[in-house]
């Protein structure tokens, strides 16, 4: 199976990680499910994709890869970016959002 760092390992990836607050596991998700297809049609976007924990629902990963940090940078600044975090306190379990900037090495 290959993956978007296959043939190009300079990309910048990103794992972020999402815990939902008590009782708002379904928003959560909604409101994540939301990003993803105007994120998909920013420019630079590799892949961005949602996954939920099997053993913990209401754990939420994004796996993202960007072609470089200034558009990865620019979609920090887009407006479903923004709408989101003005909304992710509702949203989000306390320390609950992590978010890192990784790069293939092997």
């Amino acid at each position: 199976m290959t993956t978007p760092t296959d043939d190009n390992p300079d990309l910048v990836t990103v794992i972020a990680s999402m815990q939902a607050a008590p009782g708002r596991a379904d928003a959560l998700r909604e409101a994540l499910t939301a990003l993803v297809e105007p994120t998909r049609q920013e420019d630079g976007c590799v892949n961005y994709d949602l996954h939920e924990s099997i053993s913990q629902p209401g754990h939420f990963f994004f796996y993202e890869n960007w072609e470089s940090a200034a558009q990865l940078d620019a979609h920090g600044g887009s407006r479903h970016i923004q709408d989101f975090r003005s909304r992710a306190g509702d949203l989000l379990a306390d320390g609950g959002l992590s978010v890192e900037r990784v790069h293939r090495i092997a």
